[in-house]
């Protein structure tokens, strides 16, 4: 009877500890990126009787636990540094006091005060610096770029332009480009083109400087009986391909003259499609492009489902600057839970796998996102049911042993 007392009391211990358990799991059904446990129950070495094969168990102890590592439901957030992994995958945080390396799924980032992507409390969220190449850089934290960026000088021109075929000889078109020298300075442009004979001919007055072709020096474009664009060429008669447009004589702080190409003609040497024709009807500018842009502020950022960080400019611009990176894991069972959403890789997990999101088996990144828990209530309650009546079973079994024993010790009487 002494043993039926100590099964009972071990199927008490077992479930006071899958209790605890499921509390846990109900506890954090809202925390970002928990995953559900569950006891593993074992029975106890059996006692053999005498010589026979007949064995007896002495009750149940608590095997272990195992976590349930699917995703969660994704959320949508307000925030785009709120990041969620859709699919296999850790984020790899790093604790600056003491470089230590965590593992974490809950991806609730912001950026502190050293402009360093950082957890809610203060470990730097690793990832890859995208060099102005386009090559990365070693891992290290994510860092937010400088809020102002570098100018660049206009380098080509493109514009669509069509120029009256029954213009009388002298008539005069204007239209104005802005472009930007290397210093970001805005640089207003204005064509003229003035009918001649047999075509047009045209020539480019800057706001700052001079240019070439000038009114002394004059272009001229040539058109087939059918407006399409078939000759540009200089004022001594050769044959333009790209016209390059110098623009010198501009003196602010240092700046580099400007010597920009219209894209008049394609790579085969022939007229672009769009650019400049002489069709019959009023002359007039449908569209005009450049590849220059000003100094520009820092707007806000972009994060792709590959982890890409890109900078937003108020001059229009975007530059890739950093992309995060991810772990993988032979076995998340075998990580170790460290709280606050931290786990650290043992030797059950095996060494982490780094990687890049939406490859080697990772999953995608989604921005504004969170990842919710992976917690069931219902079945948390379910098993919180049966937990419940297996304790008091087990209670059953200590009371109903303790009352055989008072009848044995009466027995006496």
């Amino acid at each position: 009877m002494i043993g039926s007392l100590y099964s009972g009391i071990s199927g008490l211990k077992a479930q006071t500890s899958a209790m605890a358990v499921i509390g846990d799991n109900i506890a954090n059904v809202n925390t970002t990126g928990f995953k559900t446990s569950k006891v593993r129950f074992a029975n106890v070495f059996n006692a053999t009787l005498g010589q026979s094969r007949m064995q007896i168990g002495r009750g149940v102890t608590m095997a272990g636990l195992t976590s349930n590592w699917g995703s969660g439901t994704i959320e949508n957030t307000n925030a785009v540094t709120d990041l969620a992994i859709n699919g296999q995958g850790m984020f790899i945080v790093r604790d600056g006091m003491n470089n230590a390396q965590y593992y974490t799924r809950a991806g609730q980032f912001e950026f502190n005060n050293l402009n360093r992507l950082v957890t809610t409390d203060g470990f730097e969220v690793q990832g890859y610096a995208i060099l102005q190449n386009g090559n990365r850089g070693a891992m290290g934290p994510i860092t937010l770029p400088n809020g102002i960026s570098e100018p660049s000088a206009t380098e080509e021109i493109t514009m669509a332009i069509n120029l009256d075929s029954e213009a009388e000889v002298g008539t005069r078109f204007d239209t104005t480009v802005t472009v930007y020298d290397s210093l970001g300075n805005a640089v207003e442009l204005n064509f003229i083109f003035e009918r001649d004979g047999d075509g047009w001919q045209y020539y480019v007055d800057p706001s700052l400087g001079t240019a070439t072709p000038s009114d002394a020096a004059r272009n001229y474009l040539r058109f087939d009986a059918y407006g399409v664009l078939e000759a540009a060429n200089d004022d001594d008669g050769g044959a333009l391909e790209n016209p390059v447009i110098e623009i010198t004589g501009i003196n602010l702080g240092g700046v580099d003259p400007l010597e920009l190409t219209w894209n008049l003609l394609n790579d085969a040497g022939t007229a672009s499609s769009g650019s400049v024709t002489g069709y019959a009807g009023s002359s007039v500018k449908t569209a005009q492009s450049q590849d220059g842009y000003p100094s520009g502020m820092l707007q806000g950022i972009s994060i792709d489902d590959d982890g890409t960080f890109t900078a937003l400019y108020s001059n229009g611009t975007m530059r890739p600057f950093a992309q995060i990176a991810l772990a993988d894991f032979a076995s998340y069972e075998g990580l170790a839970k460290l709280g606050s959403n931290l786990f650290t890789a043992s030797l059950a997990s095996g060494q982490p796998i780094v990687t890049t999101p939406n490859s080697a088996g990772v999953g995608a990144i989604a921005s504004s996102s969170l990842e919710m828990s992976n917690v069931d209530l219902a079945q948390e309650f379910v098993s919180l049911i049966t937990t419940q009546r297996a304790f008091q079973a087990n209670s059953k079994v200590i009371t109903t042993s303790d009352e055989v024993l008072a009848e044995l010790i009466n027995i006496k009487r």
